[in-house]
């Protein structure tokens, strides 16, 4: 008889649960409100309000009523995808990356610094994460031929990303959506995080040239054994990095520096330089123009670029939907008027905690919500909106909240089982999952440890 396993649910089906779930809890929990003032909950004034309890038309309707409250996000997020699809498409990419190897033949331990921060950089201003699978068999291949074994090749693309990602500076699909669901501009924090990023990767590519330079001296403490899981691949399928491709990634860099110039508040930071004030309507174009002058610089005819970014766009329909979805719990608590009685919960249980407490509990909760949810765009779009003004109560900044769920979410995503990148990888490599967990427990422990840190260190500078 066939054994069942339990199979973790989708993350539309667990936020379509939460939908019901809320529209059933607006019969239960009292309605009520607080006074505001520029969009700020005032402590001490929440109020009962008349019961609007929302039934099962209200249900049915509020992804897409989530969809309209996040519209400018959502249309952001196929603007970045598009971008993608096109520098993607055109090899440049693969190509810079194939350059460095073929110049550090003989030295291949530097490739492991190396691609890590590239990867690394990605990932904190980008959220380069899914599209990091292209990587995996053409870097594995590399580096069992240098004597490694699979799970560095892994650990430098996912590893690499994962450190960026959990202290993403920039990155769109996380601390963009955060920051814009809290309330505060993207540039706010990115000091604290800019050094999150600097200590994270560092210590990710300490751990990961430690463990290749015992597997190259003696193989037999591979986890997995040298040579596990070798790829059909070579050097000579590397794409050429010609001098159209190399201007390709001038482009595709100078997009990001301007983004993130765009979005940093120079004038709050008491510099001379100008602020942009860019948010999503103005980086979407950005994204926009970028993708159409890289195709144009790699020959793209007008069919051709224009499916291409429609295609990129398609590749990130997935993350638009969870946030339509996920919004629309909130447009759903608002309606039923449950959202401030949360908050005045939250006032009450957190009245006795100061920001330290505040932020770390914050921290701790945000870990079993990343395995639930692990799209991190979702996670944001349904818990950012109600933690972040619970931190006003408790002294601290939307910032603070959203490099909490940023750090929790990046972390859980390096293990779970529920995120597609992880489970991909180690297919690829053929690594079994529990040798997987055998090796990085001890690189997680120490993120969590660090991140502690940081929050303390924010919460009292804050």
């Amino acid at each position: 008889m066939e054994s069942k396993t339990f199979r973790m649910p989708t993350a539309y089906t667990i936020l379509f649960l939460l939908i019901i779930l809320v529209a059933i809890s607006t019969w239960f929990i009292p309605s009520g409100a607080y006074n505001y003032v520029d969009g700020v909950p005032q402590a001490g004034t929440y109020h009962l309000t008349e019961p609007n309890p929302q039934g099962v038309g209200a249900v049915l309707k509020a992804a897409f009523s989530g969809f309209y409250d996040a519209v400018d996000v959502c249309v952001f997020i196929l603007m970045v995808g598009g971008f993608l699809g096109v520098v993607m498409k055109t090899g440049a990419v693969d190509a810079g990356v194939g350059a460095v190897i073929r110049r550090l033949g003989g030295r291949e331990k530097w490739l492991i610094p190396i691609l890590m921060l590239f990867f690394g950089l990605g990932g904190s201003t980008f959220g380069m994460w899914e599209e990091t699978m292209a990587f995996y068999p053409l870097l594995i291949p590399v580096f069992l031929a240098a004597g490694y074994d699979a799970v560095v090749g892994i650990s430098v693309i996912l590893l690499g990303a994962g450190a960026g990602v959990i202290s993403s500076t920039v990155n769109p699909f996380a601390t963009g959506i955060a920051a814009g669901f809290a309330g505060v501009s993207l540039g706010e924090g990115i000091l604290l995080r800019l050094l999150q990023w600097i200590v994270f990767e560092s210590a990710a590519i300490w751990f990961v040239m430690s463990y290749a330079a015992k597997v190259k001296k003696n193989p037999s403490r591979s986890v997995v054994g040298v040579g596990a899981g070798k790829l059909r691949a070579s050097m000579e399928e590397t794409v050429e990095f010609t001098a159209r491709r190399k201007l390709m990634m001038v482009v595709f860099a100078a997009v990001f520096l301007v983004m993130i110039y765009s979005v940093i508040p120079f004038d709050e930071l008491g510099t001379p330089l100008p602020a942009l004030g860019w948010w999503f309507p103005e980086l979407s174009a950005l994204f926009l123009v970028g993708g159409i002058i890289i195709g144009l610089i790699g020959s793209m005819g007008e069919e051709e670029l224009v499916d291409t970014f429609v295609a990129g766009c398609a590749d990130m329909l997935g993350v638009s939907l969870i946030i339509g979805i996920s919004r629309g719990i909130t447009v759903l608590m608002n309606d039923g008027g449950i959202t401030d009685t949360v908050l005045h919960w939250g006032e009450e249980a957190l009245s006795g905690a100061g920001p330290i407490a505040f932020v770390l509990l914050v921290y701790l909760i945000y870990l079993p919500l990343s395995v639930l949810i692990p799209s991190s765009s979702g996670l944001a779009t349904l818990s950012v909106p109600v933690m972040a003004p619970l931190g006003k109560f408790a002294g601290v900044g939307g910032d603070l909240v959203v490099t909490a769920f940023q750090s929790a979410s990046g972390l859980v995503n390096i293990i779970t089982p529920t995120a597609a990148v992880v489970m991909g990888a180690l297919a690829l490599g053929h690594v079994p999952y529990d040798r997987w967990l055998k090796y990085v427990w001890k690189l997680i422990v120490y993120f969590l440890l660090l991140t502690i840190l940081f929050l303390v260190a924010g919460a009292i500078l804050g």
